[in-house]
């Protein structure tokens, strides 16, 4: 089991929840996703990975971790909630509003503007989250 899928089972443990052959075959596919899938999604990969795990368990395992604080869930509009690891680096999101791709960046002149704009209303951030609803030119 690779590191993050450690981590993750590490977390389970902490909040006393027991880690079955389902539960680590689950946590496996949470570890090695590089996208931002919906409970469905990570239910069909672990069952393609012959997990035999329950969509009930799926949702209770993701709360279970996004409670430990591993894992953040990520609600868009129009979309059902999705998830990533907690621990990257700040980004940003666009969501593609004909496809449901979610693309993450990092452009540092938007976070230095956002900066500027709190600071000249007197203010500094603690925490922001920007969502760009996209479509594709010429789409």
């Amino acid at each position: 089991m690779d590191h993050r899928a450690l981590q993750l089972e590490q977390a389970l443990r902490d909040a006393g929840v027991r880690v079955t052959r389902q539960r680590a075959a689950l946590l496996r596919v949470i570890a090695g996703s590089e996208d931002h899938p919906d409970a469905a999604e990570l239910h069909r990969r672990a069952e393609a990975a012959g997990a035999g795990v329950s969509l009930a368990t799926v949702y209770r395992t993701l709360t279970t971790l996004q409670t430990q604080g591993v894992i953040d869930k990520l609600e868009f509009q129009g979309e059902p909630a999705r998830w990533e690891a907690a621990d990257q680096r700040h980004h940003d999101h666009m969501i593609d509003v004909d496809t449901g791709e979610v693309v993450e960046f990092i452009n540092d002149r938007i976070e230095r503007l956002q900066a500027e704009i709190a600071a000249e209303m007197g203010y500094e951030i603690v925490h922001h989250r920007l969502e760009l609803y996209v479509r594709r030119r010429g789409a």
